[in-house]
């Protein structure tokens, strides 16, 4: 283990830390993340890097340093030193030392005393008036926090600030269940004082308390013919070690440690430290909580990934799984597929990773659309994505909800389509939309689960979205979904009716109409235009073929939809079959 020692012109102008393996440390009079060295002017705000790797600790100042970094007196920019060398800013000397966490007990000399949750009650603060103002200062010291380690070195701050008598502390983690001989998984530490010497906390100290899950304090007696067996140094004759609760915080401990008759430090009891003991597990208690909340967000923010904020919402408000189980309800399934990705993927042949980094970002715009109004995310099948509403919670709007998802993903996709410096740029995208009864819920095996919906409505929205190719059109709706948007103001939502299909494979018809947003948020298709080409839909369906084409012929050139009714017509020589019933039988999937 590798510390760097700190020393300014003044006594009192020092700290020593471990430096951690492999990570980057900024130091600075006051860096924004990093170890700072506050009292030397001549040390830039950020000044130069350390990191360890190798047995070495490579030094490089940063471009924004005003003075130089001295390395055996000479101004060198970057550098590796190794234990024993050192360098120097301004009037401020780094040293970097070897450092073990030996333990070193002979366990003859050593008073040990253990203390449970409910004793540690019985003990009374000493100093109250000064410890009630460090814990509210102790908020705003660690929540700035973004690592476990920034943590710890703000817990090792509050504990010396709290206790002027302590000479060195430490915050430490071991493993669940370690044993002395076991290397801390982390360690951030500092001291008082420069003649702490080396700081090696007790290993057999800590594991004990972590172990029992109790407090644990070492008193330790010199007799005239032993040597020192302080966990320490010399000069520090007792440490007590409070492991942090809770599973989240399991292997955590904080650890105080000084000399009961110091020279310049505040004179301390062994009752004393039972108060101080007191204190500390208040202290750990706290900061364990801080953890646990942090360690919850971060795997709720991993469950974002896999379940959608609705569900996620419904588990916690339930508070039990109950809420996800199978349930019969009438829901809304939206199926979105992107076209033109089989031609991009055969150009893309020998850059597959562009083409699902492209992928990735059309099925993010798709969950984007879905998650803004309140849908769950059942499964993406390659370049396409099925979301649904009404379930785990009743969808008041029905339908509208999933047709509101579904022009805000055509409207970003449209943006996109002709911007050359878009990932979705030449992306197209078909949308289908169906209601109607199924069990949606928790879907699966015992091995492995996820949330979906089943039932004929899930194979209605695929088909509908199929047909998006054929009929022309962006968006498809069945029947039931129309009757919800033709119930909205007229200035919202509106559809048109394309006519009465049959698909591939079923014996069911369904009347199939298109969904177009508002006529202020897209004006290319006008309420003439949707009145027209529905009346030339009535008159095909009555066998009026001829009349519907010349309403047909009267659509905007642009308008691509009408091409389908027009082909079918010109495909049937433009008269109704014999047995003609309204149904246009489709030959594609």
């Amino acid at each position: 283990m590798l510390e760097l020692i700190v020393n300014g012109p003044e006594p009192t102008q020092q700290w020593r830390r471990e430096i951690p393996n492999g990570e980057v440390i900024r130091l600075g009079r006051a860096p924004r993340s990093g170890w700072a060295v506050p009292w030397d002017l001549l040390i830039s705000r950020e000044h130069c890097e350390i990191t360890q790797a190798g047995g070495n600790v490579s030094v490089k100042r940063l471009d924004a340093a005003r003075n130089p970094v001295y390395f055996q007196e000479v101004d060198t920019p970057e550098f590796q030193i190794s234990a024993g060398q050192g360098f120097r800013i301004g009037q401020t000397t780094f040293q970097l030392v070897s450092a073990s966490l030996a333990d070193g007990l002979s366990g003859s000399n050593i008073e040990e005393h253990s203390f449970g949750p409910d004793q540690l009650r019985l003990f009374k603060f000493h100093n109250a008036e000064e410890r009630l103002e460090v814990l509210a200062k102790l908020p705003e010291a660690i929540s700035g926090t973004r690592t476990d380690e920034e943590l710890a070195v703000a817990a090792v701050k509050v504990m010396l600030d709290a206790m002027p008598h302590a000479r060195a502390a430490a915050c430490v983690r071991y493993s669940e269940n370690p044993s002395p001989d076991d290397e801390p998984l982390m360690m951030r530490w500092d001291s008082r004082y420069e003649d702490i010497g080396r700081f090696n906390p007790s290993r057999r100290l800590i594991t004990a308390a972590i172990e029992r899950a109790e407090g644990v304090l070492h008193i330790w007696h010199d007799t005239e013919d032993s040597n020192p067996a302080f966990t320490v140094t010399g000069s520090l004759d007792w440490a007590f070690c409070i492991p942090f609760k809770g599973e989240h915080s399991r292997g955590w401990a904080l650890y105080v440690s000084g000399q009961f008759g110091a020279p310049g430090a505040t004179s301390i009891s062994e009752t004393d430290l039972k108060g101080d003991l007191r204190f500390t597990e208040l202290i750990s208690d706290f900061i364990g909580s801080i953890r646990q909340v942090k360690t919850l967000q971060t795997q709720q923010a991993g469950l974002a990934q896999f379940f959608s904020p609705a569900v996620i919402e419904a588990v916690r408000t339930a508070g039990n799984r109950d809420i996800l189980e199978p349930r019969e309800k009438d829901i809304t399934v939206l199926f979105c597929d992107v076209r033109g990705f089989s031609k991009k993927s055969e150009a893309a042949k020998d850059n597959l990773r562009e083409l699902l980094d492209r992928v990735s970002e059309a099925l993010g715009v798709m969950t984007a659309g879905i998650i803004r109004y309140d849908g769950v995310i059942a499964d993406f099948q390659g370049d396409a994505a099925l979301g649904f509403w009404g379930w785990p919670s009743d969808n008041e709007e029905g339908p509208v909800a999933a047709c509101r998802a579904a022009v805000h993903i055509h409207q970003a996709f449209r943006a996109a389509m002709n911007t050359p410096e878009s990932p979705l740029c030449g992306f197209n995208v078909g949308i289908g939309i169906s209601h109607g009864p199924a069990i949606a819920g928790r879907i699966g095996t015992t091995e492995q689960i996820k949330v979906g919906a089943f039932g004929p409505v899930v194979n209605m929205g695929a088909r509908l979205e199929t047909m998006t190719k054929q009929l022309r059109a962006s968006i498809l709706i069945d029947e039931v979904t129309a009757s919800y948007v033709k119930k909205l103001p007229a200035d919202d939502l509106r559809c048109r009716k394309l006519g009465r299909v049959r698909p591939v494979g079923m014996n069911t018809d369904m009347t199939v109409f298109e969904l177009l947003p508002a006529l202020h948020q897209d004006a290319t298709v006008s309420n003439e235009s949707i009145a027209l080409y529905e009346k030339s839909v009535e008159a095909l369906v009555d066998g009026r073929w001829q009349e519907s084409l010349e309403l047909l012929n009267g659509m905007p050139v642009d308008d691509r939809t009408k091409d389908f009714l027009m082909i079918y017509v010109a495909t049937n020589n433009y008269e109704p079959p014999k047995d003609w019933d309204g149904v246009i039988h489709m030959t594609q999937k």
